[in-house]
């Protein structure tokens, strides 16, 4: 059985900030501790595949969260909708492509999803998260621990933080 809240970071641990997601959910993890197991799922992966559309299945809300070079600093929420993109392939699809794919197996609409992209700025294979990667990691977590209770400011849609 599903827990109703699914955290999921994903990003490669040994190219620098792309870290950020996977090091969110473990970092997250730890902060909401030992009761939080009943009611949040933890998921990091290497990237996003077709496959995850059956970890969204029975959660009442899902984050996502990753690094990204083009969101704002310290890190940028917003409202993804399911969408079959140019990314949409077997392997690395975005958040929107994995709600469309729910859609497509359940015949519904995915749980509310929020996307958390926390700024990097250097990937270079072999090195560790910026300093300035990590601050931003930190205060997203802030963040993320206000939306494990719920209490998260509400997300801004795709379409506003285009026009930011």
């Amino acid at each position: 059985m599903s827990a109703p809240l699914l955290v999921f970071g994903w990003g490669n641990l040994s190219r620098g900030d792309d870290a950020l997601g996977p090091l969110f959910v473990q970092q997250l993890r730890l902060l909401a501790g030992a009761d939080a197991g009943n009611r949040v799922d933890f998921l990091e992966d290497y990237q996003l595949q077709v496959e995850h559309a059956l970890d969204l299945a029975s959660r009442e809300r899902v984050l996502f969260v990753d690094a990204s070079v083009n969101c704002a600093m310290p890190f940028e929420v917003t409202t993804p909708r399911p969408s079959r993109d140019t990314s949409f392939t077997t392997h690395a699809i975005s958040p929107e492509a994995v709600m469309h794919v729910y859609r497509d197996l359940y015949h519904a609409e995915p749980p509310p999803c929020t996307l958390l992209a926390i700024r990097g700025t250097h990937f270079e294979l072999g090195a560790p998260p910026g300093s300035l990667a990590l601050d931003h990691l930190a205060r997203a977590l802030a963040w993320g621990q206000a939306w494990l209770e719920g209490l998260a400011a509400p997300p801004i849609t795709l379409s506003e933080a285009a026009h930011a």
